[in-house]
């Protein structure tokens, strides 16, 4: 790598080791939930029927299902989420956003918007965030094999509401 390549990569990692800490822990204070709570909800939250099957939702949040299911387990025990079996399947199970679930995202989000906004966006232009844009989909369609197209139609991985 030259010079300016190493800048970015090492940048990059360190910005978002110290990003995701700090928004997480912004997360944890303001509402309760870890980070990994807040990507179950915002999941489920994407889908108009509040459920995903445990081993789509491993696949979309790039978990094993057995860690999935163990922190599913944890999020039951709170009452932000249920576990249904699936029907036709009797190994599988789908996974549902209580209200109890939903009434925590929908009472996060605004704070989590917030911590993202504080320590990421409106630091940037207008002008870096469109070029930020633009690497991300580059990055992503090589790295999942999904154009800009399909992946404007599947929506974010994480961070809906």
């Amino acid at each position: 790598m030259d010079d300016a390549e190493f800048r970015a990569w090492i940048g990059y990692r360190r910005m978002r080791l110290l990003l995701d800490a700090q928004v997480s822990r912004d997360l944890q204070r303001d509402s309760g939930l870890s980070a990994p709570d807040y990507d179950v909800l915002s999941a489920l939250t994407s889908t108009e029927d509040h459920r995903w099957r445990l081993t789509k939702l491993a696949d979309r949040m790039l978990w094993s299902k057995s860690r999935l299911s163990r922190h599913i387990s944890r999020m039951e025990q709170r009452g932000l989420v249920t576990r249904e079996g699936f029907e036709g399947d009797g190994r599988g199970a789908m996974i549902v956003l209580t209200e109890g679930g939903l009434r925590a995202i929908r009472e996060a989000a605004p704070d989590h918007v917030a911590s993202v906004r504080r320590h990421f966006i409106d630091l940037l232009s207008a002008e870096q965030i469109e070029v930020l844009g633009t690497v991300a989909e580059t990055v992503l369609a090589h790295l999942t094999g999904v154009d800009d197209a399909q992946q404007a139609q599947e929506g974010p991985i994480t961070e809906d509401v």
